[in-house]
């Protein structure tokens, strides 16, 4: 446990303390030459009263709940059972399809999703509209940012989850479906009744990953929308966090304020990690099996 508890001390506990004691400061330089001092607790204080940080936590909430569940678990764990009973060779086919958002740089990956809102006529999916007969709308992603937002991390996050559902699908004893077919069970009875109670491991695993992933991501909204249209409309707390400390959006570098922003989030994700282990009982997945005395 050695190297483990040394990665995680280096790599989680040493900059949480930082953070915190950052967050404790007025540092406001963008090459840390001014001097900075300890000014308590103000930075929460100035947060909290933050007229806009009940938005901003409601659009971190927002976008982790219905990315985790419709994409990042939902899509990725129907991705990898469609793709686990079909044949060997296309599911494979179709996998490396699903990748395809994952590895596409994100930069490119993001023009490709503007390239497909743009105002009408240029938009694909105005083009589409257009085909169809339908009616084409000027402004996609300003009248429905939410929506592509959510669809271009889901894509890429479904992925993730695919991989590792499939994986685990692939390891359950083969002799357990037989048995099961054997006895005249369907696919969605043995899918119900062997396959979901034996994926508990990596449910817990996928979901507490992706939202911690979710939770500190926001590499592709500052590329699609930059937290708009308009006012903080799809800024989330990560996002908010990054600007705070390392943009110039609020005149300043505000490494203080911004580590403020950030240490909230990272009692946050602790919780949450908390939560799913309780929920997934992670005591009973870890308890060694009872041995039957005859």
């Amino acid at each position: 446990m050695t190297p483990a508890t040394l990665l995680v001390t280096v790599f989680f506990f040493v900059p949480a303390l930082i953070l915190f004691i950052l967050s404790l400061t007025d540092l406001a330089s963008s090459n840390f030459s001014e001097p900075w001092h300890f000014i308590g607790l103000l930075n929460y204080q100035r947060m909290f009263s933050d007229r806009f940080f009940p938005k901003i936590l409601g659009n971190t909430i927002r976008y982790v709940t219905l990315t985790l569940i419709f994409f990042n678990v939902g899509l990725a764990l129907l991705l990898a059972l469609l793709t686990s009973y079909i044949n060997r060779r296309a599911g494979f086919f179709f996998r490396m399809l699903w990748l395809l958002p994952r590895i596409t740089p994100s930069v490119v990956y993001i023009v490709m999703w503007r390239r497909m809102v743009q105002q009408a006529p240029f938009g694909i999916i105005n083009q589409f509209l257009g085909w169809f007969g339908l009616s084409q709308q000027p402004h996609l992603l300003n009248e429905h940012p939410w929506l592509f937002v959510i669809l271009a991390n889901g894509f890429v996050g479904a992925s993730f989850g695919m991989l590792i559902f499939s994986s685990a699908i692939e390891s359950i004893p083969k002799d357990l479906f037989t048995a099961a077919k054997v006895d005249g069970a369907s696919t969605l009875q043995i899918i119900r009744d062997i396959t979901l109670p034996m994926l508990r491991w990596p449910l817990l695993f996928v979901t507490s990953y992706q939202t911690l992933s979710l939770l500190v991501s926001f590499e592709y909204i500052l590329l699609l929308t930059n937290g708009g249209p308009g006012l903080f409309t799809t800024e989330v707390w990560a996002l908010t966090s990054y600007k705070r400390a390392l943009s110039t959006y609020f005149g300043t570098n505000q490494w203080g304020y911004g580590a403020a922003w950030g240490l909230v989030l990272v009692v946050i994700a602790i919780t949450a990690s908390v939560i799913y282990l309780r929920v997934f009982r992670f005591d009973d997945l870890v308890q060694e099996p009872k041995i039957d005395v005859l």
